[in-house]
């Protein structure tokens, strides 16, 4: 009994504490070695951009507002549309006082990743960071999948993290220096219904993050960091109109900021928000049948341009 109302009290506590409340306690950031000096990310099954600094500026509010762009962005399903958001995003650093440097290629395609990190290498150098951030979903249910559908979920969400890792990871090897940041979801930890591919795809990204950071860590580059970004729903317009009731659905600055943070104090998992982390630790642990009403008290619901998606009891 008394086990019992110990757990009422630990779950009474996880639902009445403030969902939209992020780490309140500022860690201490250390300047990590040329930071911005060269930052790459990859957008929507689309591009590569680079941002270079030739000196040690405020790379704070470069890399702030690089990221911030990019969450913004990074939801185009058009090449020309993409190619509009890359170059508002290098204009945008380049007023920061950055060089900027756009390459536009489809991330589910591995030759052309490949092709196209030849090309930023020749041309611009070797890239310091990583930001893989390419995303794509469709949100139905799992037989009104199309087969293609299916493949270019897993080309565009984990696969293309394999080929622009192999890229670029061996020079970071050569210097024992870099980083790499693997962006997925809270949905790489929880299953959510009618995103079976997604949340599978995700589930990779958080597993690829996890292994290459312990491989790393074996072979003694410890120099070369990792971070995995998991936030919830974030309101960039990728699924859209999306809603939970005990999860807050994230403004793109407040993600950047965590996601900023995170790399800076070399951060190895940025769970957005922070109190997330409870209903992670109590899938570990609780009766199944209680994981199941927490499923239906999230009332998770969303629509994206194919159908709605609804949860409920």
């Amino acid at each position: 009994m008394a086990l019992r109302g110990h757990f009422r009290w630990i779950l009474c506590f996880y639902f009445c504490s403030p969902n939209k409340t992020f780490n309140k306690k500022k860690k201490k950031i250390s300047p990590y070695p040329k930071l911005a000096t060269r930052a790459s990310r990859m957008c929507v099954k689309i591009s590569i951009s680079m941002m270079s600094s030739e000196e040690r500026r405020d790379y704070r509010d470069i890399l702030r507002e690089h990221l911030r762009s990019i969450s913004h962005h990074s939801e185009a399903h058009k090449r020309d549309a993409c190619w509009n958001g890359v170059t508002e995003t290098a204009e945008e650093c380049r007023r920061l006082g950055a060089t900027a440097h756009i390459y536009v290629v489809d991330c589910s395609k591995r030759l052309d990743i490949y092709n196209a990190a030849e090309k930023v290498k020749r041309e611009i150098g070797e890239v310091d960071i990583l930001i893989n951030n390419a995303g794509v979903v469709f949100g139905t249910e799992f037989l009104q999948l199309q087969d293609h559908q299916i493949e270019k979920t897993f080309e565009v969400n984990i696969l293309a993290h394999f080929w622009t890792t192999k890229s670029f990871l061996p020079a970071m090897i050569k210097k024992n220096r870099g980083h790499i940041v693997t962006v997925a979801s809270i949905a790489g930890h929880v299953g959510i219904c009618y995103l079976v591919d997604y949340c599978a795809s995700k589930f990779g990204a958080v597993g690829f993050h996890e292994c290459l950071t312990e491989e790393l860590n074996a072979m003694g580059y410890d120099g070369i960091k990792t971070s995995c970004l998991c936030p919830v729903f974030v309101n960039t317009g990728f699924v859209q109109n999306p809603k939970t009731r005990l999860w807050p659905v994230l403004a793109p600055e407040d993600v950047v900021k965590c996601l900023m943070d995170g790399i800076l104090t070399n951060k190895k998992m940025i769970i957005v928000p922070s109190s997330v982390k409870h209903h992670l630790l109590f899938q570990k642990f609780l009766p199944e049948r209680v994981l199941n009403k927490l499923t239906k008290m999230q009332e998770i619901q969303f629509s994206t341009q194919y159908r709605s998606a609804t949860k409920k009891d």
